[in-house]
């Protein structure tokens, strides 16, 4: 079976595209070959700057014939159904042939495909992937039609075995294949042939080529540290880095040069972000110091100087970017020092969040008031976390932050800090922002996390205010990761917040955010009071609008100020918002449920905790779920599950017949059997060990004593029939079910549970 070798050697593929590159080649020639009939034992796709390359071993030198069978109309059909069908095939009607069937005569149609070679299927499979092909840029160029990603010189396409070699014939816009290909441009620019994929890739590499990216990555890798540790530095990680520069040369040559004295003094960030993003260079950092004292930069070629020259025009380049850096930096600072960390932020009053929700000022003045009440809840100083609140978002207004905006919060803990605010207000700064995602670290300071709910509650209120909800797999703004943001706030920190309160906040500071513009003192105390009564209509809010424009204003200045607000108020519909809290909450818990899921949390036990009161305390509804499934895993759980079941079915049957609710007066004095007065005990038992324990929020201990009433349930459903033919005696035995049911579900919904 020969192997099939493909290379498409063009002008510089981008890095950020060459990994996608390589997987659709792959897929989609082996898709194609696998469509018309070949089968292959294995394919791999590698690639450099220069080309993408695809090997398939163990082809098959040919399709197999087909016959295929096709029944169609009824000998006598309408034409038109005849013809249909004979088009479908490609046969003419003397060529189908009459078989009888149950309903009488039909045609048949016989085809027979003869197989055919694997040249000519490659041939045709290749060249519909090279004019198809899914680059997310490509060009023409010349006076073809052709389009790539980059202009396309050549193409390899051989077909190997025991016996020897040979080309695919293939012409694509006058590139003719063939069995040749060229090395590093220029330390081994001419063009040699191979045979086999083997032999292509030794002779790439001794013409200078790496053509694996996993191997250009582990030497740069390589060659990295061992020159930083004679240097007694260490490189800073970066593996996005690390694969952008495997995808920018073919023969990487790793060099070693010191930063300047002058720049040694910025923030670290701030030089690897800058060495990063302008010349793609790998940060070198003292581990005793932290600091960034040197780079790493990768050569595509070898020079006799070893590199010098590369390196000082490299030098001279990264001292040109890192005076732009420390010119930012030095320009901050004196702000900073000038007007303070709110001075900084004043230019925010001029940055629009959201046409509907306001600037950023606007924005960070209901963060603040939000963070105010969170900081209780979390451990904090409210003053503090009010003051981390209003200079959080400061550095946005830096220059360091314009020109690197990867830089946000970073840079807010360097200037706050020069600012001389405190240690937990400066960290929040960056802190704030963060979780960015599943991975990233979760805050623990109280005024970060304060801060960092606040930020994200605000973001989940307004857009909720402003009906901008997540729909199917649209999110543009982020709602989900801002809802799993709080939650792994809250659970990381086993805050205990009751998340309806602030959602509820959240929305009054929209009210608060509107009314600021009327700049009234005596608005303050109406919207607090607003605030406490929980105004659910928008007539409410006008009409402390209208009384407090009465004081000192004219009718027609009362009735211009009112519709200019009522307009405003119309783009948001708080009043409905107020009201809709529970979807927010529901949004809230379908992506708790997708967090729990990934700690092992069954969804129905998840359903079965927020069927409970306080689902909106995070922490509570988990410590209830866990302690739930951890019951369910033991074999009284299960079982005790069951007999739950049975009594509530049999309850609920008995209850649509009978049309009363079985819910009180169960006695033991009309206990026939043994096994009833041993069960009413064992139900007294259970209450007065549940209340407690659920008092004291020890779920593990509620069911544990709710576990001790499997064996006197089990034993009264094997000793006694429920429904009796005494009436008296069935209907204390319906309300001994009911006790059990309540006693149960006072613990979790068990009706959610599944099996």
């Amino acid at each position: 079976m020969p192997d099939l070798l493909i290379e498409l050697f063009s002008e510089e593929i981008p890095a950020r595209m060459q990994a996608r590159a390589r997987e659709d080649l792959k897929k989609i020639v082996t898709d194609g070959l696998v469509a018309a009939g070949l089968t292959y034992a294995g394919a791999h796709a590698l690639s450099t700057p220069r080309r993408l390359t695809l090997a398939v071993e163990g082809l098959t030198a040919q399709s197999r014939a087909v016959r295929e069978e096709r029944k169609g109309p009824a000998v006598g059909a309408p034409e038109a159904a005849v013809q249909g069908f004979l088009r479908s095939t490609g046969l003419t009607l003397d060529q189908l042939e009459k078989r009888d069937d149950k309903k009488g005569q039909v045609y048949f149609a016989v085809i027979e495909k003869p197989g055919r070679k694997a040249p000519e299927i490659i041939a045709e499979v290749l060249e519909g992937t090279i004019r198809g092909f899914p680059w997310p840029k490509s060009m023409r160029w010349g006076a073809g039609t052709l389009r790539w990603v980059r202009p396309l010189h050549s193409i390899l396409c051989t077909l190997s075995d025991e016996a020897g070699s040979e080309v695919v014939p293939l012409d694509v816009d006058g590139i003719v294949a063939g069995s040749t290909t060229r090395g590093h441009r220029f330390l081994a620019p001419a063009e040699f042939s191979v045979s086999s994929f083997e032999d292509y890739a030794a002779k790439l590499k001794r013409a200078k080529v790496m053509l694996d990216p996993e191997e250009r990555a582990e030497h740069i890798w390589h060659d990295a540290t061992n020159a930083a540790f004679a240097a007694g530095l260490e490189v800073v990680e970066d593996r996005g880095l690390l694969a952008e520069v495997a995808g920018l040369v073919e023969w990487p040559v790793v060099l070693m040069g010191k930063i300047g004295e002058d720049f040694l003094g910025l923030p670290p960030e701030v030089l690897q972000t800058s060495m990063r993003e302008h010349q793609k260079f790998f940060s070198a950092r003292s581990p005793k110091t932290g600091r960034i004292e040197a780079f790493v930069t990768v050569a595509n070629t070898e020079t006799a100087d070893h590199g010098a020259t590369i390196l000082k025009g490299n030098q001279k380049v990264l001292s040109a970017r890192l005076s732009d850096a420390k010119f930012f930096w030095e320009n901050d600072l004196r702000t900073v020092a000038q007007e303070g960390m709110e001075g900084m932020a004043a230019g925010l009053a001029n940055v629009t969040f959201h046409n509907k929700l306001g600037s950023q000022a606007d924005r960070i003045a209901r963060i603040e008031a939000l963070a105010r009440e969170i900081a209780p809840l979390v451990g904090a100083s409210p003053d503090l976390a009010a003051e981390a609140a209003r200079v959080a978002k400061a550095d946005l207004q830096s220059a360091m932050v314009g020109e690197f905006p990867e830089l946000q919060g970073t840079m807010g803990v360097y200037y706050a800090k020069a600012a001389g605010l405190p240690e937990a207000v400066a960290n929040a700064c960056k802190a704030h922002y963060q979780p960015l995602g599943p991975s990233d670290d979760v805050p623990t300071e109280p005024v970060s996390v304060a801060v960092a709910l606040a930020d994200k509650i605000d973001t989940l209120t307004g857009f909720w205010a402003i009906d901008e909800k997540p729909t199917g797999s649209k999110d543009p703004f982020a709602l989900r990761r801002a809802a799993l943001g709080v939650i792994r706030l809250v659970l990381g920190n086993r805050a205990r917040i009751n998340l309806l309160g602030l959602f509820d906040t959240g929305i009054m500071e929209h009210y608060r955010e509107l009314s600021r513009e009327w700049a009234d003192p005596e608005w303050q105390a109406d919207i607090d009071a607003m605030k406490r009564v929980g105004a659910k209509s928008l007539d409410e809010f006008y009409d402390l609008q209208r009384v407090l424009k009465e004081k000192h204003t004219t009718q027609a200045q009362r009735d211009a100020e009112r519709q200019r607000v009522m307009d405003r108020l119309a783009e948001i519909d708080l009043a409905s918002v107020v009201d809709d809290d529970d979807l927010l909450l529901a949004f809230f818990h379908d992506r708790l449920k997708v967090h729990l899921k990934d700690e092992g949390i069954r969804h129905d036990v998840i359903d079965a905790c927020l069927a409970m009161p306080g689902n909106d305390d995070l922490t509570l509804l988990v410590k209830r779920a866990e302690a739930l499934s951890a019951f369910l895993k033991t074999d009284d759980g299960g079982n005790l599950i069951q007999g739950f079941k049975r009594a509530n079915n049999i309850l609920t049957q008995a209850e649509e017949k009978d049309g009363v609710e079985y819910s009180y007066g169960a006695d033991p004095k009309f206990a026939e059997d043994a096994s009833e007065r041993t069960l009413f005990a064992a139900l007294d038992a259970a209450e007065a060990a549940i209340g407690p324990a659920m008092a004291a929020e020890d779920f593990g201990a509620a069911m544990a004593a709710m576990a001790q009433l499997r064996a006197p349930i089990d034993t009264f459903f094997e000793a006694v029939q429920v429904n009796t033919d005494n009436e008296i005696v069935r209907r204390n035995r319906l309300n001994l079910l009911s006790r059990i049911r309540t006693i149960c579900l006072s613990v979790a919904d068990l009706t959610k549970l599944e099996g």
